[in-house]
């Protein structure tokens, strides 16, 4: 009798055990995830350095996205948005205008080549919507 006792307490700590290792384990995972976010990682990994590239690229994006060339994951195709798309546009002539002769080469060809696509995909989707 005197053996089941000790073996039962065995067990009991062998569980006590286990589950202050999970508890750590959880611990350390909820910890490293808060610290992930802390440090501006996003879902899908760490964020780019914002630059003047990345701004231009984000509004090309957003205007493809509001004219319909791009939808996102699930999403059933809709109506373009040509008051948003004209307004991304014109969003990029403004920075175009306000940056006139402090951009890089290379930033000032960006910028000048986007708001040539997106200008040209704008009249393309507005004579389509025009012709429905």
């Amino acid at each position: 009798m005197a053996e089941e006792k000790k073996d039962d307490k065995k067990i009991i700590v062998d569980e006590d055990w286990k589950q202050q290792a999970e508890k750590e384990k959880e611990k350390l995972v909820a910890e490293e995830k808060a610290e992930k976010q802390k440090a501006g990682e996003h879902r899908r990994g760490p964020l780019p350095k914002g630059d003047f590239t990345g701004l231009v690229s984000m509004l090309f994006t957003q205007t493809l996205y509001s004219l319909g060339f791009i939808q996102a994951k699930g999403e059933e195709k809709r109506a373009p948005e040509l008051g948003l798309a004209k307004y991304n546009i014109d969003l990029l002539e403004m920075l175009e205008e306000k940056t006139k002769g402090n951009l890089s080469d290379d930033e000032q060809a960006t910028l000048t080549n986007t708001l040539n696509e997106l200008r040209m995909a704008y009249v393309k989707v507005a004579d389509a919507v025009a012709k429905q």
